[in-house]
């Protein structure tokens, strides 16, 4: 028995727990994460049972638990109040003590309550699968069963996988480093391209852009591994996609901004933003940047950081950087300021329909009488937003 049941080599048991680990990656991202706490996709009871039944022996976490902790965060994100911010709490406290923060989070009874409505609520869950510690000891034994000796160290990759990637990692260095798609209220950062180490958690920007949304790459070179298993469910009919972020309608020839133009804008400002930093900030930043300094690709490239960023997130250095190139460009600071009008567009919750209709047409306006070509070219494509079908 030391070598266990299946009597495998160390390269082959390696393979065979790289496989055990990736089936828990997906077990979170599209179980608890995309179907449990965001509603994106229903899935089939056979498969959820499977995914509850896996985690409860990879993991011990009990799926209302780690819902409401997530719920949650995404409520609070960012403040004090949020269990995981790296922008709080540092990134070393979360990316290395990230289970210890999850499970100080989870002995909050009246969060867990509140934020866990909806989530499995069975004989099974109540009985069984609430009972983390029997569940993790059960696949020690399994373990060892299989792999002998050796399994204690496959059981011990097993147990720190998630603590790691999910606490750690997605938490903490999702909201620190990385690029941004959208501007997203808060501070998360798509950590690569290609999600498939962390089931497409590393596209941690786009799903706080659209937390509802089953598919989490946004660009046509990102790629989610989770999107590619909903996909393949669903094709098998194991698995409903309710929702996915779709990107706005333009017609060219609509010149006339109406209610459609108004809520397609609303509704996809996500959208919006990413469109006028690629559009607007980019060309006008490289142009007014790469004038005269040697190194403008470089500058260039920290002056549309500043100038996509959400002000209130800026530090007092940052801020000083901004405000020297505005007050440098007097182009740069007309493009600046017609992003912070666009935005106030969308935030005025408490006006009425004819007066946010009556903003974006004078925005549009007076955008198209800037001389700022980038400027205007976008404000005659926002004139043909739709809403998407």
């Amino acid at each position: 028995m030391i070598d266990g049941l299946l009597n495998l080599t160390w390269w082959q048991i390696l393979l065979v727990t790289l496989g055990l680990t990736h089936i828990t990656i997906v077990s979170v991202t599209v179980f608890l994460h995309r179907t449990q706490a965001h509603r994106a996709l229903t899935l089939h009871p056979l498969v959820s049972h499977f995914f509850r039944f896996w985690l409860w022996l990879t993991t011990g976490m009990v799926t209302r638990e780690w819902v409401a902790i997530h719920r949650y965060h995404h409520a609070r994100c960012e403040t004090r109040e949020d269990p995981h911010s790296p922008q709080v709490l540092g990134i070393n406290k979360v990316m290395w003590e990230g289970a210890e923060l999850y499970r100080k989070a989870a002995k909050k009874r009246d969060l867990i309550e509140r934020f866990s409505h909806g989530t499995p609520d069975d004989w099974l869950e109540k009985h069984l699968y609430s009972r983390s510690t029997l569940g993790v000891a059960l696949m020690l034994l399994i373990d060892v069963a299989l792999f002998g000796v050796a399994g204690v160290a496959v059981w011990a990759i097993q147990m720190i996988w998630i603590p790691f990637w999910a606490a750690g990692v997605i938490n903490g260095l999702g909201h620190y480093w990385g690029y941004r798609n959208f501007a997203s209220p808060d501070a998360a950062t798509n950590i690569s391209p290609w999600g498939i180490l962390i089931g497409g958690e590393e596209l941690h920007n786009n799903h706080h852009a659209f937390p509802s949304s089953a598919k989490l790459s946004a660009r046509w070179w990102e790629f989610d591994i989770g999107w590619m298993y909903i996909r393949i469910l669903a094709f098998l009919r194991l698995a409903r996609v309710r929702r996915v972020a779709l990107k706005p309608l333009i017609d060219a020839s609509k010149v006339n901004i109406d209610t459609d133009t108004l809520k397609a804008v609303v509704v996809h400002r996500m959208f919006v933003l990413a469109n006028y930093a690629r559009e607007v900030v980019k060309p006008v930043t490289d142009a007014e940047i790469c004038r005269s300094q040697q190194h403008c690709k470089r500058l260039a490239r920290q002056a549309r950081r500043l100038l996509n960023a959400d002000e209130n997130r800026l530090d007092s250095a940052a801020r000083a950087r901004l405000n020297e190139i505005l007050e440098k460009s007097q182009v740069l600071a007309t493009v600046h300021q017609y992003r912070d009008r666009l935005q106030q567009i969308w935030g005025r919750t408490a006006t009425s329909q004819d007066a946010l209709l009556q903003s974006l047409q004078d925005w549009c306006r007076e955008a198209e009488a800037t001389g700022i070509k980038a400027l205007e070219d976008f404000s005659r494509s926002l004139r043909g937003y739709q809403p998407a079908l």
